[in-house]
């Protein structure tokens, strides 16, 4: 499949809230406890896509970020980086009709049978929320988001849908340890 940048793009505006699938994944050395102020690397500042869906969203990180103790930093423990993906999918189902049959008089017998395909397309867009220990300057979290985008989608709708994603992503921090 073909990847797609989304310069222009809508961001994660998920068609319903109930597809998104999130995911992270974390260093386990690193010390999540000790973390208290973040600031915000410029290309996530500047993400390549419309300038209102980037407000959305770092607005839905920071009070994110806020809700679990952290806040912003000219001298931060972390630095929040955001990247954007986009991959055009198709999903495909076939429905057959007709075909072999019970006759009353011959047993089994040909008959005639069609099968038709229905092709739908959808882009299916993924957040990911890089945390870079500022000190090491590595990451050390990573949430991602994974939902398909309307880009029919009203500005309250993709509002909406921003926020959900990023407290989706941001369920999964901090990371459980074993």
């Amino acid at each position: 499949m073909k990847k797609l940048l989304l310069p222009v793009f809508v961001l994660f505006i998920v068609a319903s809230c109930a597809t998104i699938k999130v995911s992270s994944d974390f260093d386990k050395t690193a010390p999540f406890s000790g973390y208290k102020t973040y600031t915000f690397t410029a290309a996530a500042l500047n993400l390549n896509i419309e300038e209102l869906n980037r407000k959305r969203l770092i607005t839905a990180i920071e009070n994110e970020l806020s809700l679990k103790g952290f806040t912003k930093s000219e001298k931060p423990d972390v630095v929040i980086d955001i990247k954007i993906t986009g991959e055009k999918k198709q999903t495909a189902t076939a429905t057959s009709t007709g075909g072999y049959g019970y006759g009353y008089r011959y047993g089994w017998g040909g008959g005639m049978g069609t099968t038709t395909i229905n092709y739908d397309s959808y882009l299916e867009g993924t957040i990911f929320v890089n945390m870079i220990d500022a000190t090491k300057n590595e990451v050390v979290w990573q949430g991602r988001g994974v939902g398909t985008i309307d880009p029919e989608a009203s500005a309250e709708k993709r509002e909406k849908n921003i926020n959900y994603a990023v407290k989706q992503i941001f369920t999964k921090y901090p990371p459980k340890t074993k």
